[in-house]
């Protein structure tokens, strides 16, 4: 791999969990990290703020930007990418992490939750890539990688949690078409997303305590998020991909090293048959 020193990566929802992980992988190879989150001071029940990751980046030997942000507001976001595009010298890849969650049916969604997901999942994802296109235009391989899943359309992973799919898929279906309509500029458009459950706050707090141990770290998240971002903007673009399958692409063999629980049977992540 070509490596990442010296790119300029804007990530979302970087303070914790995959996005946190993210950075702290690309910060390895001595990447410009542009930290963004809603979390500046410590919060009560969950780990890391902006200023904590930042501080990380700097400890794993990469450059940080720390910016509070909540990208349903389309200005500041505007205001955060043209602040990093003038601290580093331009943007190369674009990391849409940050995702609401909210596994309820239909008469158990409150209203204010629903605009939450799409406001955060669907819209939050098109404003941060509208932001950075103009930016990623003038990278020599540029990437937007969206956390986001197959769009795979049976009625049973609609069924349980509509509005979360809604707005999952509509992280994807930005993917969809982005990657077609910024394939003549070279920039490349993915999505990924994880064959196992993750342990993260998200499926601490929505999932059985069992599913958690029988997830896996976010290190394989962010592993296979680096090695796309390494990849060419120019043919590798258009793509769902699965964390395992891109490892694998890359040579890698043994998993166990990923897993919460060595050993255990592992648990498949919503919208992977």
């Amino acid at each position: 791999m070509a490596g990442l020193k010296g790119k300029t990566i804007f990530i979302t929802g970087a303070t914790r969990g995959i996005g946190r992980e993210i950075a702290l992988r690309c910060a390895r190879d001595r990447a410009n990290i542009v930290v963004t989150g809603k979390t500046s001071e410590p919060h009560p029940r969950l780990p890391g703020t902006i200023h904590t990751v930042a501080r990380e980046i700097e400890a794993a030997g990469g450059a940080a930007l720390a910016i509070q942000l909540d990208i349903r507001d389309a200005d500041a976001v505007a205001d955060a990418v043209r602040q990093a595009a003038e601290t580093f010298g331009g943007l190369d890849c674009l990391v849409n992490n940050a995702s609401a969650i909210s596994l309820t049916g239909t008469l158990d969604t409150h209203v204010k939750r629903l605009d939450l997901m799409l406001a955060v999942n669907l819209r939050g994802t098109f404003v941060c890539s509208q932001a950075c296109i103009p930016h990623l235009k003038k990278a020599a391989n540029p990437h937007i990688l969206t956390l986001s899943p197959p769009l795979n359309m049976s009625p049973r992973w609609f069924k349980d949690h509509v509005a979360y799919t809604m707005a999952k898929y509509g992280m994807s279906m930005c993917t969809l078409g982005m990657s077609e309509e910024l394939r003549a500029y070279g920039i490349a458009v993915n999505s990924l997303w994880p064959r196992t459950t993750i342990a993260t706050a998200a499926i601490e707090v929505n999932f059985p305590e069992a599913i958690l141990k029988a997830s896996r770290k976010p290190a394989i998240m962010a592993d296979a998020a680096y090695a796309i971002l390494n990849r060419n903007s120019r043919s590798a673009t258009g793509k769902f991909y699965v964390d395992e399958t891109v490892l694998r692409e890359e040579g890698v063999t043994d998993f166990d090293h990923y897993a919460v629980t060595p050993g255990a049977r592992l648990y498949t992540d919503l919208f992977l048959d």
